[in-house]
């Protein structure tokens, strides 16, 4: 339904209204204070206070609002329901949506993580909107890759692709649940993604941890000779990683690929 300049200021005062019309004359659904500003000048903090009360516009974060659609009725925003990714797209212009979340998109594992874990290459507090916590993950320059844009919701968002999604878990397991979500990843789901694509993604990151984990998950899983070929340059070097990142420093020491074995995984207990 389409309401006259007349239907709005029946509900609201007459610059709240002069900014959601303004706001929807530009195609604006997501606004900052300084689009408020540009709309009505000195008024505009005035207004933004009387429609967040009125459940016309929700505050997203610090400078930035949503106007919340007219078919949500009565209860305004208290009833706006925004995809995760979304709201994630709008708190940052540099970033990709990884680790355990882009697990979950590409269907490499069952568990749904509460957390949107965010990468990004500048440091970011995590937050809580919409009653969803986002987790920032920042990471360096030369990890800053491996993403592509993916449709959500009829909205353009950009997610981790398999192979560096895989890549990003072996790196930071405790953004991914721990090493027991990733090996159940090879384990489950070895043939919806690259295994040699997962490699070279490692050493484009720079990280050779990454592939002492991934060499130790397929060696337990009996998988090491399918993708022998992607390891035969490969060597470990002298320090020790832990295997896991959110388990403690207990557990033994595996030489073929220096790594500190501090939780057992057990693919026969996966079996369903």
């Amino acid at each position: 339904m389409t309401l006259s300049a007349t239907d709005y200021r029946r509900a609201l005062g007459q610059t709240e209204a002069e900014l959601v019309l303004g706001l929807a004359e530009r195609r604006k659904a997501v606004f900052t204070t300084d689009d408020a500003r540009a709309l009505l000048g000195t008024s505009a903090k005035e207004a933004l206070r009387g429609l967040v009360k009125k459940k016309w516009v929700l505050r997203l974060k610090r400078g930035l609002f949503v106007v919340v659609p007219l078919d949500l009725g009565m209860k305004g925003s208290d009833a706006l329901v925004m995809h995760e990714y979304i709201v994630a797209a709008l708190l940052t212009k540099k970033y990709y949506i990884g680790y355990w979340s882009a697990l979950n998109y590409h269907g490499l594992t069952d568990q749904i993580p509460r957390t949107t874990f965010v990468a990004t290459t500048e440091a970011k507090h995590s937050v809580q909107i919409l009653d969803s916590p986002f987790r920032f993950v920042k990471i360096s320059s030369q990890k800053f890759f491996g993403w592509r844009e993916y449709e959500v919701s009829e909205h353009k968002v950009y997610l981790s692709d398999p192979e560096k999604t895989v890549a990003d878990c072996l790196d930071h397991p405790e953004y991914c649940g721990g090493i027991e979500q990733i090996a159940r990843a090879v384990y489950f789901y070895s043939d919806e993604f690259s295994i040699p694509g997962v490699v070279d993604a490692a050493k484009r990151m720079g990280n050779r941890s990454i592939i002492k984990r991934l060499g130790y998950i397929l060696d337990i899983l009996g998988l090491i000779g399918d993708y022998g070929s992607s390891f035969v340059d490969f060597k470990p070097s002298e320090g020790y990683v832990k295997l896991d990142a959110l388990s403690p420093p207990i557990g033994k020491y595996n030489e073929r690929w220096k790594l500190l074995v501090n939780y057992h995984l057990d693919p026969e207990a996966w079996m369903y």
